[in-house]
């Protein structure tokens, strides 16, 4: 489907595209001529309405107002192919009809073009806020808005190329098209695959169910609370009255289902059911719980995440469907990631492997080991990671103004700001370190491993803490930087208005790379991939896909700390009950940001969110306080590894040399063979 869902654009190998706007169209936008229109692909998207029973006993959803889904096609061409493919995007527009000329007239400018502005506003702003009702309602639209003309796409697709057939090959449909749900954004497909295949399409409820099952899959990408969208049934039957009737009915006949066949997990029903009342006042749609009921493989995106949403997260269903479940571990394509925005390093990896087809077998690099420890290697390696810290220094100066040593360690986290990321714990450390710095004598100063800590990243523009983490970041950079007797030990700098582009500097520049969201909570992660291919050296935690690249470059060759995944609810307990004593370490970060010494600004509802016992927040959840004596003393094995640069330049080689298994190529070919059911079609 062609919906994109995911905010993480680091993630994403499709044209750019601006943020705000998904079509580069209007009058504020240039037109871009990778666009192209298909202005005889257009389908009607209704909103709102009423539900009509017919004659005959079917029903129909009438009524509400009607906007077009008009095609634009993006050109993917592929990686030495004779082929290319299109992403199909829509846009929300209204028909000249539905213009008002009376009412303009007389003088109703607004109201003669009611439907227009709405139509405007469906594909002005991705991620609208929706702290308000209205804001709740434009973001259901526009995730309706992309299922349903996607759908119906699919569908014209279809019965254009089984024209010539007689009636009642729908069976075939779900062998011909896979719906693959992207997370819950567009867990709307499924009522309206239903909706489409039963009112437009003639077809009773078992044969579209059986259809909808077999062509939908579900993709989940997150374990937390907040991400696991759940919709007001209020909002949910005022804006698609037709389908909450259908998801109502899918949930009735799901609880049918668990009370006939598993006598035993009815006891667990209202932990699993579609439709949550519990609250009354406010009863929701749980979309997770949709779209595992309906879908006909579920998958997680890591091992360790796919193992916890067995284990915990979606228990209850892996024992009615034990075999729906299974891994896709994520996976980044090399040729962006390394052929493109590191070009002096691949260049190296062509002329040791004597070929440059890792490009599409990244297993190629594996290659690399039996050259780690050769000299001549090393230099070159050095060379090319030293061009690309040159480049991604200039990139500072221009973007912040502040000057970076190429010679001191690079050390980068870069990832969308969340508190369960963690840079709240990278930039606490960088101001244990400067209090470290402020304490020695010069002689001792000499000693130490220079260090340019950089952190970059978006958060939602509602998010508070998210927006104090980055003041706190930029606020300790002032002072640092600023300070002669540490800037030539340390420096902080807050990398603005991080995207894709400025991700293509820094990550081949990196050395060093940041991973240490809480144990459990990071589905996977890309980025962590995208710095180990580079030949970076990861600090992390075991949470995500950490867990797999720790596998495949080497438990040497990976800075581990914090505790596990399985630990992580007993700790939070422990904390609850008092039974936490903290580090004089993590004490000692958070007194000298509460001196004032980086400003002063008020950092205490900060700092409370990591009180235990305080009465603030949720007594830090994400246990900062707990993994911060880890993360020093590893960060300590940092300082001293990279003093022998030998062993430095080793570690990065085998980070790059066991990066094979983290192509996209590998995980779209899982996806195509265990998901799809899809074969290769080669070429000649």
């Amino acid at each position: 489907m062609a919906c994109d869902t995911d905010m993480d654009y680091s993630n994403k190998s499709l044209p750019r595209r601006d943020k705000k706007k998904w079509l580069k169209i209007g009058l504020m936008y240039k037109f871009s001529p990778w666009e192209i229109p298909r202005h005889d692909v257009v389908f009607p998207v209704r909103f709102f309405g009423h539900v009509e029973i017919l004659p005959d006993g079917s029903r129909k959803w009438v009524g509400g107002e009607v906007l077009k889904a008009l095609a634009y096609d993006v050109p993917i061409p592929g990686y030495k192919t004779k082929n290319a493919i299109s992403l199909r995007l829509w846009e929300a527009k209204a028909t000249a009809e539905d213009f008002n000329l009376f009412q303009f007239n007389d003088g109703q400018y607004e109201s003669s073009a009611q439907l227009h502005a709405r139509a405007e506003q469906i594909c002005a702003v991705l991620y609208p806020g929706d702290a308000t009702e209205e804001g709740k309602l434009l973001r259901l639209k526009q995730q309706f808005f992309l299922c349903s003309a996607s759908l119906q796409d699919m569908i014209a697709r279809f019965k254009e190329r089984k024209a010539d057939r007689v009636s009642g090959k729908w069976s075939e449909f779900p062998s011909k098209v896979a719906v693959q749900l992207n997370d819950t954004h567009p867990t709307l497909a499924i009522p309206e695959l239903m909706r489409l295949l039963m009112d437009e399409e003639g077809l009773g409820w078992d044969e579209a169910w059986d259809i909808t099952y077999r062509t939908v899959s579900y993709t989940n990408h997150t374990v937390l609370p907040e991400a696991l969208e759940k919709w007001s049934q209020i909002v949910m039957r005022k804006l698609l009255p037709r389908h909450m009737e259908i998801i109502e009915e899918i949930d009735k006949r799901f609880r049918e289902m668990v009370i006939s066949k598993h006598k035993e997990m009815e006891g667990k029903i209202d932990s699993m059911k579609v439709l949550d009342g519990s609250n009354p006042q406010k009863p929701v749609v749980r979309m997770a719980n949709l779209c595992v009921v309906s879908s006909h493989s579920v998958n997680g995106v890591a091992e360790l995440h796919s193992n916890i949403l067995k284990q915990e997260l979606f228990a209850d269903y892996v024992s009615i469907w034990p075999n729906k479940f299974q891994n896709k571990t994520n996976g980044i394509t090399p040729r962006r990631w390394l052929k493109f925005c590191n070009p002096e390093l691949s260049e190296i990896i062509t002329k040791w492997l004597k070929t440059d087809q890792w490009t599409s077998d990244l297993d190629l690099l594996t290659g690399l080991r039996k050259f780690a420890d050769d000299e001549k290697l090393h230099a070159e390696w050095a060379a090319a990671k030293l061009a690309c810290k040159k480049r991604l220094a200039k990139h500072v100066l221009d973007a912040t103004g502040v000057t970076i040593d190429p010679n001191s360690l690079f050390d980068i986290q870069i990832k969308r700001i969340h508190e369960y990321k963690r840079q709240l714990l990278n930039i606490l450390g960088a101001v244990y370190r400067y209090k470290k710095l402020k304490e020695m004598s010069a002689e001792e100063k000499q000693k130490v491993t220079p260090r340019t800590v950089m952190i970059g990243g978006k958060a939602f523009a509602t998010y508070t803490n998210a927006k104090r983490i980055v003041k706190l970041v930029n606020d300790v950079g002032a002072v640092v930087n600023n300070d002669p007797e540490v800037n030539k030990c340390l420096k902080v700098v807050f990398i603005p208005n991080y995207n894709v582009s400025v991700a293509e500097v820094l990550i081949p520049g990196s050395e060093l790379s940041q991973h240490i969201s809480t144990a459990g909570m990071e589905a996977s992660g890309t980025s962590n991939m995208k710095f180990s291919l580079n030949g970076c050296v990861i600090i992390g935690t075991l949470d995500g896909a950490n867990v797999e690249i720790r596998e495949e470059v080497g438990e040497d060759n990976f800075f581990l700390f914090g505790a596990k995944a399985d630990q992580v609810a007993g700790l939070r307990k422990d904390r609850e009950n008092g039974l936490f004593k903290p580090d004089p370490r993590f004490e000692e970060a958070k007194q000298l940001i509460r001196s004032g010494a980086f400003g002063s600004y008020n950092y205490e509802p900060l700092l409370d969110s990591l009180e235990g016992n305080s009465g603030f927040g949720r007594g830090d959840y994400f246990l900062v306080g707990y993994d911060f004596p880890g993360y020093i003393d590893a960060q300590d094995r940092v300082d001293a590894a990279y003093k022998d640069k030998k062993k430095w330049i080793k570690m990065s080689i085998l980070n790059t040399a066991g990066s094979g298994k983290f192509s996209s190529d590998r995980t779209i070919a899982q996806y195509a063979k265990e998901i799809w059911d899809i074969k290769p079609s080669p070429v000649a």
